[in-house]
């Protein structure tokens, strides 16, 4: 079993953040990297978001 994709709107949906979150927190360098899928199709690696999820608790 491969490692799961999310897409944009699964992010939003899931975690009630904005696109111009992600955006800003990606040029940061403080949102996890994303993978091209396709031409014009990107997603997030589940992992990935789950350890910047972590992360963000940790600050607290």
């Amino acid at each position: 079993m491969g490692a799961q994709v999310l897409r944009i709107k699964q992010i939003l949906k899931d975690n009630n953040v904005s696109r111009s979150f992600v955006w800003r927190e990606e040029k940061a360098g403080r949102f996890p990297k994303r993978i091209k899928l396709g031409a014009r199709a990107v997603g997030w690696l589940k992992t990935d978001l789950d350890e910047w999820l972590q992360s963000l608790k940790n600050r607290d």
